[in-house]
């Protein structure tokens, strides 16, 4: 009887592991932008996705989702020459918190 429960356990435990859990319809989008401003587009670098762009609520600069080997992770968004993409200057985000 031990061995039944036991198994039944296990089995619910498989399947639950290969469902999707990012797929959600009810998951949250973490800040994820609908729309990226046509200024952004203009000035970002071409290495960067910008299928999920959001704003970051720290220091007001811009992000992107990179899907890495290991992690996803949101990453800074930069123009060509290296620059970070802000919304608002760094003088107004060092006020704020300081």
């Amino acid at each position: 009887m031990k061995t039944r429960i036991w198994l039944a356990g296990c089995a619910v435990l498989a399947v639950a592991a290969c469902a999707d859990m990012q797929a959600s319809e009810n998951a949250p989008n973490d800040g994820v932008l609908a729309q990226v401003p046509d200024g952004v587009l203009a000035i970002a670098a071409q290495n960067q996705d910008l299928t999920a762009v959001r704003v970051d609520p720290e220091d007001g600069c811009y992000t992107y989702r990179y899907a890495g080997p290991v992690e996803t992770t949101f990453l800074p968004l930069r123009t060509e020459d290296g620059r970070p993409i802000c919304s608002r200057a760094l003088a107004e985000v060092t006020e704020a918190t300081g």
